[in-house]
């Protein structure tokens, strides 16, 4: 009678299951996709494993955890997405260029409407409440830098010493908030620059030179 030679660590290697192989980063832009499309708190792991075309333990071996996940998808969501820098000569100049370019990526067909940093806490229940902080401090963070980039223009005597930087700032972070449910609502490019437009229209005018002068001299 003949003996088979395998040993008991053989017969283990062949009867333990294969690891199944996936792109990390390939995975991780679907789970983005997820998390856009229907929010942090409703996305579950079962639709973001099916998404990903991974299995549970994966998920977890691979990023921790569904808020870890999150985390790892907001920061490729502000590499390659979002708002653009604020950039330009004068603060006026910047926050148009930043809506012109809202309105294209809150619309693009290739990816959920509107922004991941708006809408993927909308409805948080109260374990969620970190989320909902944390992407509000973002929101709070783009604001903060539009009042920045007023109030130079207000220093600099660009726009009326008069001008209140914050509720400036605060009105223009609410036409991007606006812009945001509008694409998730289905309008077009088009209808959101001419809200980008009308809202640039009501921009500030430029203080008389004689006026500039006697605020510089006091």
């Amino acid at each position: 009678m003949s003996r088979t030679n395998t040993t008991p660590k053989t017969a283990e290697r062949r009867t333990r299951p294969t690891r199944r192989a996936f792109d990390r980063d390939q995975a991780l832009a679907a789970a983005l996709r997820e998390f856009w499309t229907h929010g942090y708190e409703t996305t579950s792991i079962a639709s973001l494993t099916e998404a990903m075309g991974i299995r549970p333990p994966s998920l977890y071996a691979a990023f921790g955890d569904k808020r870890q996940l999150f985390e790892e998808a907001v920061e490729l969501y502000k590499r390659t997405y979002g708002a653009a820098p604020l950039r330009g000569p004068d603060a006026r100049s910047a926050i148009a260029a930043m809506l012109r370019h809202l309105a294209a990526d809150y619309t693009d067909p290739s990816h959920p409407p509107g922004c991941l940093i708006i809408g993927a806490a909308t409805n948080c229940g109260r374990e969620s409440q970190d989320v909902k902080a944390k992407l509000r401090a973002m929101r709070e963070d783009t604001k903060a830098a539009f009042a920045s980039r007023i109030r130079a223009d207000i220093e600099a005597g660009r726009l009326a010493a008069t001008a209140d930087a914050d509720k400036l700032a605060a009105f223009y972070a609410a036409v991007v908030q606006g812009m945001h449910q509008q694409a998730c609502d289905g309008a077009d490019r088009a209808t959101l620059q001419h809200i980008a437009d009308a809202a640039m229209a009501a921009w500030p005018a430029a203080p008389h030179p004689a006026t500039a002068a006697a605020d510089a001299n006091g």
